[in-house]
């Protein structure tokens, strides 16, 4: 039976941790701090519980240099909760904006008031999608599904630049963003990305140059820019005064299964846009609203991500990735990560790209991930790609069957993977294409 030491392991999630943090883990789930009790066993209300609470978001704060004007959320149900959550929460604010300038020119009609929003929202309520991969089409998906395929618009689909296939984007100018009212129009609830989709290896190579700000007067004429980070979470660094939301499923660079962390501008949030009541949501018949208060942000934010029992165990070791983190690049922050990951998809492509009679990637050059190395063997020949899993499988490199829905091989390269593990990969893959 290998070692872990002997194992190089490029599944897509979960992923690898970090060893010291595992070791850690261990101890901690026993007897955490002397205690007698594990930290999976402690209450998440307890002093011990709001200690590793603070601890993560001190250093995301760190990490990430997040502003001032930004809240931290540990949630559950993973990114594709988030899915859910991002719908119920945003077109929820939209629709508290709009009733808050409705009031303002109508005052305390209700029945005015119901009537001017009943129909903002069949003339105007639009969530804007960049469909670039599997993950932002299920993301567009389930919107349509909550709320109706009429209110949803997909600003981009990329397949339609490339045959039907994701794997390159097309030109800024080409998509069908709602126009804020900056362009002469109404703006949508949300624009939607996914920064790194990790089924198709598409990875933004930078922020949009169409959603930059647009110097409003007013804030809330701004878009609401929301990215899914799940899979290049603390990866390269980020200017979060872009977003408004940022969330990402702790199981790729961060953590275990069961943590979701959500990064919300406080603008969005009670005090400064209330939640709308129940009550005028069902009389607006929007579907899925309002949602489930599990996933509402104002609730989680206001019972500081113990609204009900979080996971400490789980969070703990987010915390432990994020704190060493710091430790280990200091001053350079994420910007360190940075540039071990791109040192590490760097050597993976260049070995890749120097055998293309051998190895095809997958992705446009200019969209490539970092996080997600996918190329198929020969063409895509289903024996030569079983070949050489099965080859790789020999020298403990595993993981790096590709998704299901479209095959192939993908090595995927997490923070933790060690650079030792992607030298090994590069070894075999040349060892492979010259035999």
């Amino acid at each position: 039976m290998p070692s872990r030491e002997e194992v190089a392991y490029f599944g897509a999630g979960p992923a690898p941790l970090p060893t010291p943090v595992i070791e850690a883990g261990g101890k901690a789930f026993v007897n955490y701090n002397n205690t007698g009790l594990g930290l999976a066993e402690i209450s998440h209300r307890s002093p011990t519980a709001n200690a590793v609470l603070a601890e993560a978001k001190s250093a995301l704060t760190t990490l990430y240099d997040i502003p001032e004007g930004y809240e931290i959320l540990f949630m559950q149900a993973g990114g594709s909760g988030e899915f859910s959550a991002v719908v119920h929460n945003l077109v929820s604010v939209w629709v508290e904006r709009r009733r808050r300038k409705a009031e303002e020119a109508l005052g305390n009609d209700e029945d005015k008031l119901l009537e001017r929003l009943r129909k903002e929202v069949t003339e105007e309520l639009k969530v804007d999608y960049l469909v670039t991969g599997s993950w932002s089409l299920k993301a567009s998906q389930e919107a349509a599904r909550l709320i109706g395929t009429k209110y949803v618009n997909v600003a981009l689909d990329a397949r339609k630049a490339n045959n039907g296939k994701f794997g390159r984007i097309p030109e800024e100018a080409t998509w069908s963003l709602t126009p804020t009212k900056q362009e002469g129009g109404t703006g949508s609830a949300f624009v939607y990305l996914c920064d790194n989709e990790t089924v198709d290896e598409f990875e933004f190579p930078a922020f949009p140059q169409c959603l930059e700000p647009q110097g409003a007067d007013n804030e809330e004429d701004e878009r609401i820019v929301v990215a899914d980070m799940s899979s290049n979470f603390l990866s390269r660094k980020v200017d979060v005064s872009k977003y408004s939301v940022i969330f990402g499923g702790a199981q790729k660079n961060v953590g275990v299964t069961g943590i979701t962390i959500v990064i919300i501008k406080k603008s969005l949030l009670p005090p400064q846009t209330a939640t709308p009541p129940p009550a005028l949501l069902h009389k607006l018949e929007i579907g899925g609203l309002p949602g489930t208060i599990v996933l509402d942000y104002a609730t989680i934010a206001k019972n500081n991500s113990l609204y009900n029992t979080l996971p400490i165990f789980n969070l703990w070791i987010a915390s432990q990735v994020m704190v060493n983190l710091v430790k280990t690049f200091g001053e350079q922050k994420v910007s360190g990560q940075e540039e071990i990951a791109n040192k590490k998809a760097e050597l993976l492509y260049k070995t890749l790209e120097s055998h293309p009679e051998v190895y095809q990637v997958v992705p446009e050059k200019s969209v490539r991930s970092r996080m997600n190395i996918c190329f198929r063997v020969l063409g895509g020949d289903a024996e030569k790609e079983k070949e050489f899993l099965a080859g790789a499988e020999t020298l403990n490199l595993t993981g790096l069957k590709g998704h299901r829905s479209v095959g192939g091989i993908r090595a995927s390269n997490y923070n933790a993977v060690p650079l030792d593990n992607v030298e090994k990969l590069v070894r075999y893959l040349e060892d492979y294409a010259t035999k």
